[in-house]
């Protein structure tokens, strides 16, 4: 049977990606950031996990407002990385694992999620900026991806609660996949930002780190929260932490932090955090908490 191993919480700023093909590692303003996400990679791979379930959320790339699903889980071997106009990123295509993608399609739809599926459209930012930094990929992935797009740009969102539900039911999904798999859930999006009108450049630390916090201790209460709620204590485009409750859900129960790392130094709070559920004996931490300012 497939497990769930471990979640991974990540920003997926898409100047992560453009900093990491820049060779930008060293670089003292960006060195707090990537740095922060070697425990992870050193983790990983200690782990060797075969699948990463993404969920992300599509910029308007491979979808567009005329047709923009709720949620969208793609199917496929394979997932080119899209160009999102400065060009095609040096990166080998993500490969897909398809035999978990339509389990888990035809579960969520018996567990009555009326889902969309995709296949052959490009993924970007959303999954592609950070997972470079979590997985190496010369010549190739070490494993596979099963990417799920959750719609935070076109309203009405779904709700927190429901995204919740959704990694409640991607776990129920995972569970009873007959193969022997090791899987790590990742939930992508924010922190605190707003990248438009007059609270452009709005944070809110203290907000960042009562999420962080409530994430592991009382998830629950994050899924009552309204859109309102989250708009009004992160900004605008904070509502992307409806993601990281998918990934919340899909790991249920009690949970550790292995690793934490916070850094705000441009518009949005990027944050990447590691866990495991507290059923799993615990493995040797990745490293100490950290909190970088």
């Amino acid at each position: 049977m497939a497990r769930i191993i471990g979640g991974i919480g990540t920003s997926h700023v898409p100047t992560i990606g453009v900093a990491y093909d820049k060779g930008k590692q060293s670089d003292p303003a960006w060195a707090p950031l990537f740095d922060g996400y070697k425990p992870v990679a050193a983790w990983l791979a200690k782990q060797k996990p075969d699948v990463l379930v993404f969920f992300y959320n599509d910029h308007a790339t491979s979808f567009f407002f005329d047709l923009y699903p709720t949620f969208a889980l793609g199917i496929g071997e394979r997932f080119e990385v899209a160009d999102e106009g400065a060009g095609k990123r040096p990166l080998p295509p993500l490969k897909g694992h398809l035999e978990l993608g339509i389990h888990i399609a035809e579960s969520l739809v018996n567990d009555e999620f009326d889902i969309a599926t995709f296949q052959d459209k490009a993924i970007d930012h959303g999954c592609a900026a950070p997972l470079p930094l979590l997985w190496p990929h010369e010549p190739d992935w070490p494993g596979a991806i099963v990417p799920l797009a959750i719609n935070v740009l076109q309203y009405p969102l779904p709700t927190a609660a429901r995204c919740y539900k959704l990694g409640q039911a991607v776990r129920r999904a995972v569970l009873s996949y007959p193969e022997d798999l090791k899987v790590v859930i990742v939930g992508t999006g924010g922190l605190s930002h707003q990248i438009h009108g007059e609270r452009a450049g709005f944070n809110n630390e203290e907000w960042d780190r009562e999420f962080l916090d409530l994430f592991v201790r009382d998830p629950a209460r994050l899924a009552r929260l309204t859109h309102a709620d989250y708009v009004r204590l992160g900004g605008a485009e904070s509502v992307e932490q409806i993601m990281w409750l998918a990934m919340r859900g899909a790991l249920e129960g009690p949970i550790r932090t292995l690793h934490q790392t916070y850094y705000l130094a441009t518009t949005t709070a990027m944050t990447v955090a590691l866990y495991e559920p507290e059923s799993i004996p615990a493995s040797q931490p990745a490293a100490s908490v950290e909190a970088v300012l």
